[in-house]
């Protein structure tokens, strides 16, 4: 009875951080539209910046970096969410974290997949409206990470 309830303090913490981490991926995206510009028009001109961070074609590399920097962020952030507050790792060793964060992301990695294949077949085989594969998408692929992080990537 106490690992179910503990499965289930697990489980309501790692999806309420998952939904602000949706959230807090959102808002970097849209301060990143709003600073694009700005930026582009300060720094523009020089050849790197331009190249890898105002370019639009063939390309929208504003765009494109607000994701990475959007996702990297969250990610990074959602990791020791979970590590320290989730699942109660208390590790302190740089090598025994860097193993952990290399399986979460990789565990990340698959379960993106497994997200874009389930939203890909519900909207393009089955109709279904873009939100509600979208939830449905993001639940199952949440749940699938759960569990793998839990038993791989903090061995719980």
């Amino acid at each position: 009875m106490v690992e179910q309830d503990d499965i289930k303090r697990q489980m309501t913490l790692y999806f309420i951080f998952a939904a602000a981490m949706i959230g807090l991926n959102y808002l970097i995206q849209k301060l990143n539209q709003l600073v694009a510009p700005l930026f582009c028009q300060n720094f523009g001109t020089l050849d790197f910046f331009h190249i890898f961070y105002c370019s639009i074609e063939p390309f929208n590399m504003p765009e494109l970096i607000g994701s990475i920097f959007a996702v990297g962020i969250t990610y990074l952030i959602k990791f020791f969410l979970d590590k320290y507050i989730v699942f109660k790792r208390v590790g302190k060793k740089l090598k025994e974290t860097s193993i952990e964060f290399i399986k979460y992301f990789g565990f990340a990695i698959l379960t993106t997949a497994e997200n874009i294949g389930i939203q890909f077949l519900l909207t393009n085989f089955l109709n279904t409206p873009l939100e509600i594969s979208f939830i449905i998408a993001l639940s199952i692929g949440y749940l699938t990470k759960f569990f793998l992080d839990r038993k791989y990537v903090f061995n719980i």
